[in-house]
């Protein structure tokens, strides 16, 4: 397979690549379960699994799982390094999204959230799939602000996140996840800043979140966190989803891993973590970038305890 290493890339391109060596290093830590072995909590845990998740699914841990995000193949064709998913009619994608959700449910503690990603056409889809087992509590939509424009529609720039949880108790962080956003008309008390502080960039006031994302951007090639991953979502997005139904050292489960995102913040963010992945170069980049989380917790775009809005530059200290 090709990794990306034989690609020119710029002299600032930062997207990750691996060497045969780190391949062989990488690749020896990702666990692949023996079919149909019963698998202990400590087996998964903290692990990047290589594997299909509708076949190792029952052989999972029951009621270990605080926080599932599932960023699944969307109904669209789309090829994922030799692997490709194809689109089919709105009634079989909802019953593979049923199937997907179903096979999860099991591994869910009574009190756990889950979060869902799909496209505008997928998302009636997913709604209908995640509503026969779930409750469905919100649908966020993210302003992802890349596509390619359009001579006769309107470009597609968003996509949507249904959040939903398993009972009617449930974890929301909601002073974890506040935005810093700029103030335009500043309002004094006695002199002083009321809900509002200034930086050197400028006057900012933290805000509660709403159900519309307008300050993540994708990853870029200039970005440590790229790889070349084709539908790679940012740290910042899993970020938001993780501080606001988490608390630290619960487990963050993610059944479509890809480039190991949801794993990676959820290390840098002190929760535990689980992801399934079929693809086994996709692992070992999961597996790089979780040992760069070692040393490197930061997550662009967040900082100092609250999210910022895009292109601005945070104040550095505490």
């Amino acid at each position: 397979m090709n990794d990306g290493t034989e690609k020119k890339r710029a002299p600032r391109n930062r997207t990750l690549t691996v060497n045969e060596d780190e391949r062989a290093l990488y690749g020896a830590r990702v666990f692949r379960p023996e079919p149909g072995t019963p698998l202990a909590l400590d087996s998964v845990l903290r692990k990047t699994v290589q594997g299909d998740f509708l076949a190792l699914a029952p052989h999972f841990p029951r009621d270990f799982v605080d926080l599932l995000i599932v960023d699944p193949p969307y109904n669209l064709t789309k090829d994922f390094h030799g692997s490709v998913f194809r689109e089919t009619d709105p009634a079989e994608y909802t019953s593979l999204v049923a199937s997907w959700l179903s096979a999860a449910r099991p591994l869910l503690k009574a009190n756990a959230s889950v979060y869902v990603c799909c496209d505008w056409r997928s998302s009636p889809m997913v709604y209908e799939a995640l509503s026969r087992g779930f409750t469905v509590r919100n649908r966020i939509t993210w302003q992802r602000e890349k596509g390619r424009g359009a001579k006769r529609n309107w470009k597609n720039c968003s996509e949507d996140i249904w959040f939903a949880t398993v009972g009617k108790d449930w974890k929301f962080n909601v002073d974890a996840v506040m935005l810093n956003r700029r103030v335009l008309a500043p309002y004094r008390e006695n002199g002083e800043p009321k809900d509002w502080s200034e930086t050197a960039q400028g006057k900012f006031r933290a805000t509660h979140p709403s159900n519309f994302w307008d300050d993540i951007s994708i990853p870029y090639w200039s970005m440590p966190e790229n790889t070349d991953h084709p539908t790679q979502k940012p740290e910042k997005l899993l970020a938001r989803m993780i501080l606001a139904s988490s608390d630290p050292g619960d487990t963050v489960f993610d059944p479509f891993l890809g480039s190991g995102t949801t794993s990676v913040v959820a290390k840098k963010l002190g929760r535990a973590w689980c992801g399934i992945e079929t693809n086994g170069e996709y692992c070992v980049w999961a597996e790089k970038r979780l040992e760069r989380a070692e040393s490197d917790r930061a997550i662009q775009g967040f900082a100092k305890g609250v999210f910022w809005e895009r292109n601005t530059r945070i104040p550095a200290g505490d």
